[in-house]
């Protein structure tokens, strides 16, 4: 009889905490699909905005914080390209049934666009601070030689580290076959060669970036401010940036860095790391505010771009006034 009430305890103990992990994972897979659709419908057009007003510009007369937007519009673009292989990772309840050669491109563009995106704009916060600064210093390295060469090694230091993935997920002696997941659910000989990297990038790639962009914003907001001749429109638009930045920073990169940290002590990625990488995704949204506040150019562009279709919105409305009078 004991063994009975025990046998049954067991079995409603399990049906419940299998119950419970499918529910879990069907409310994630919804947060999931959420976030990237969001992302995905804003972030698209308001780049493909952005790299048409920077390519114009480019080809123009160049300066070397629209090359840097250039090479952000781009990551930016990047990202949002594999999304849809991570919406359909969601649809599937988070397995992965597309082919693995997908799996390792997808995880690798995911995170080294977000890496690359938070150097850039530390790129751009730097130049920024020179030219409120140092003005003579800024213009003799205003040549487009200079930001093209550190955008360069931008990427490859960033490539460079989140070439992590192809390691974990394919090297011979940590790849698991036959794996229903993409880049999830670690083995301790993973865990054992991700998370030291993970620390790596959190002070590297989030944190020295984030000490860099406090400190050159910081300056050029106590400089602007110090100077009389400069006028409001200006000093706004340098609060403005700092602000767009560090909100980018604090909301977007931070959380799943901060992940690394507390997952190297625990041994393991912690629970809510997928959550906090959600944030990440929200770069692509937050990128295209920064641009309308460091680039008069994309400002005129995305303005003439909003006005012409009201205006033709507009048009079309009283054509049809006219016509139904």
């Amino acid at each position: 009889m004991k063994s009975t009430v025990r046998a049954w305890t067991c079995s409603c103990f399990f049906k419940s905490s299998t119950s419970r992990v499918i529910m879990e994972l069907e409310v994630r897979s919804k947060v999931v699909l959420s976030v990237y659709i969001i992302s995905f419908v804003i972030g698209l057009p308001a780049n493909l905005l952005a790299l048409c007003a920077f390519t114009s510009k480019i080809l123009s007369k160049p300066g070397p914080t629209d090359i840097l937007l250039l090479n952000l519009t781009v990551s930016d673009l990047l990202f949002l390209i594999i999304l849809p292989f991570k919406m359909h990772e969601a649809v599937s309840d988070m397995k992965w049934n597309l082919p693995d050669i997908l799996c390792s491109v997808t995880a690798f563009t995911f995170f080294f666009t977000i890496y690359t995106s938070s150097m850039l704009l530390m790129a751009v916060s730097v130049v920024r601070y020179i030219g409120v600064a140092f003005p003579i210093t800024y213009r003799q390295l205003h040549k487009p030689v200079y930001v093209i060469v550190i955008s360069a090694a931008i990427w490859i230091i960033s490539a460079a580290h989140c070439s992590i993935t192809f390691i974990t997920l394919n090297h011979p002696s940590l790849s698991i076959k036959n794996s229903t997941v993409c880049y999830e659910n670690f083995t301790e000989k993973q865990l054992k060669v991700l998370l030291p990297v993970r620390v790596e990038m959190f002070f590297l790639l989030c944190l020295v970036p984030l000490i860099i962009c406090v400190y050159c914003y910081m300056r050029c907001i106590l400089i602007l401010y110090s100077r009389p001749r400069i006028s409001c429109s200006q000093k706004k638009k340098a609060i403005g940036m700092a602000l767009g930045t560090l909100t980018m920073f604090l909301v977007c990169v931070v959380p799943y860095n901060m992940s690394h940290v507390v997952g190297y002590f625990q041994g393991h990625s912690p629970k809510w790391r997928y959550y906090a990488l959600l944030l990440s995704t929200f770069n692509t949204c937050i990128d295209p505010i920064i641009f309308y506040f460091s680039s008069s150019n994309f400002r005129s562009t995305s303005e003439k771009f909003i006005f012409r279709k009201l205006g033709i919105a507009v048009s079309g409305l009283q054509q049809q006034t006219t016509s139904s009078s």
